[in-house]
């Protein structure tokens, strides 16, 4: 029997695996983890515009012993909420995103760089990957220099708020980061000129106290800078090894369709859940109020019946940015646009600044998570 869940550092080809199912079976009973895998593009949409289904609960009744902090942020994040929290939050995102400062994006990129070399080589993924998204979402808001550098610091462990089970030891860093890192990211976005009318205007809209709006405000600010250590380093690390495999490197325009081709071809996050609020159909399968769904989103992104040529690199396809990566509809990451402008910028620096760039290592080592793919360590002979 196909099992649905695995951890992407024991698969060497997931992708092999999803072109099976897409064959077989794209709406699947997995019986060993009690949950429906969903394959195919269509199945993929119909479940994330369902309104039947709903984002499921990490950590409930404190199981995991948060404190306060920790629990105040994790029951905000825009990526667990549903109904009437999640429009609050998104509205926020938008704003967050909406004001940001342009800042001189290779002046990090080069520090970067520059503090990464070790002779003529360098680990992309811990030099620049894991630095460079959160660096430029916190000093695009104007964040002090010592912020940056705890937060920076911090999020790495504190990404693992998100994990359904977490060790002793996991839940005892993120208690210890939550309530300084909610503080400062507090603190900060008092200070902003369109923070205390927004927090204004969505109390007398939603009907919520200043404090309570001020909270869910707080927690997706840190959800973004979750969402961008996790998904940016992915976008930037899984893009570089596509372009060099492809060499689509000749200039920015197409540097920028290669990292959208390689959302949809080899993206980060590969899969999400959902819970059914109630009974319903999808084709001629029954879905049971309570049921586990696990929305293949890397699957979705190969479906031949969605993509010509699926399976091939084609940064000229017309739909790429189709791609199911950052979700679709209500639910749809706010980051997508901030991500790829991102990841295009720091690889045409990188490229344009250097002219030889290879790989040194023949088989890349990945993280051990379910839900994305993340290269432990790229490690280049930059010249």
């Amino acid at each position: 029997m196909t099992s649905s869940l695995f951890l992407q550092s024991d698969v060497q080809d997931p992708y092999s695996i999803y072109k099976a199912m897409l064959d077989k079976s794209p709406f699947y009973w997995d019986e060993t983890n009690k949950i429906w895998a969903i394959y195919s593009y269509e199945y993929c949409v119909a479940i994330l515009k369902n309104e039947k289904t709903e984002i499921p609960v990490v950590n409930p009744n404190n199981e995991q012993q948060l404190n306060e902090y920790s629990l105040k942020i994790l029951g905000n994040l825009t990526r667990l909420s549903n109904g009437l929290q999640h429009d609050i939050a998104k509205e926020i995102a938008m704003h967050l995103f909406s004001n940001m400062k342009t800042i001189d994006m290779s002046e990090i990129i080069s520090s970067l760089l520059k503090n990464g070399f070790i002779g003529n080589k360098i680990d992309w993924v811990d030099s620049v990957c894991k630095k460079l998204p959160i660096l430029v979402l916190l000093k695009s808001l104007g964040f002090e220099e010592n912020d940056c550098e705890f937060i920076s610091e911090k999020i790495e462990s504190f990404t693992k708020i998100m994990l359904p089970q977490k060790t002793q030891e996991q839940i005892e860093l993120i208690n210890n980061t939550s309530e300084k890192l909610y503080l400062i990211a507090e603190k900060h976005l008092s200070t902003l000129p369109f923070y205390d009318s927004l927090l204004m205007k969505l109390s007398n809209e939603y009907n919520l106290s200043k404090e309570e709006i001020n909270t869910i405000a707080v927690s997706n600010f840190i959800g973004l800078c979750l969402q961008s250590f996790d998904a940016g380093r992915g976008i930037l690390s899984n893009s570089l090894l596509q372009i060099i495999q492809h060499k689509t490197f000749s200039n920015r325009i197409e540097i920028e369709k290669s990292v959208i081709e390689t959302l949809r071809f080899d993206p980060p996050i590969h899969n999400t859940r959902r819970i059914a609020k109630e009974d319903f159909c999808i084709g001629e399968s029954q879905i049971k109020k309570g049921d586990s769904i696990l929305i293949i989103l890397a699957s979705a992104n190969r479906d031949p019946q969605k993509f010509e040529n699926a399976l091939n690199f084609d940064i000229e396809r017309i739909n790429n940015t189709e791609n199911l990566t950052f979700g679709i509809g209500g639910h749809m990451c706010l980051a997508k646009y901030f991500s790829i402008h991102l990841a295009t910028e720091a690889l045409w620096y990188l490229f344009q600044n250097y002219k030889s760039i290879s790989l040194l290592e023949n088989q890349i080592q990945y993280e051990p998570l379910i839900n994305a793919r993340l290269p432990k360590k790229i490690w280049l002979s930059v010249q």
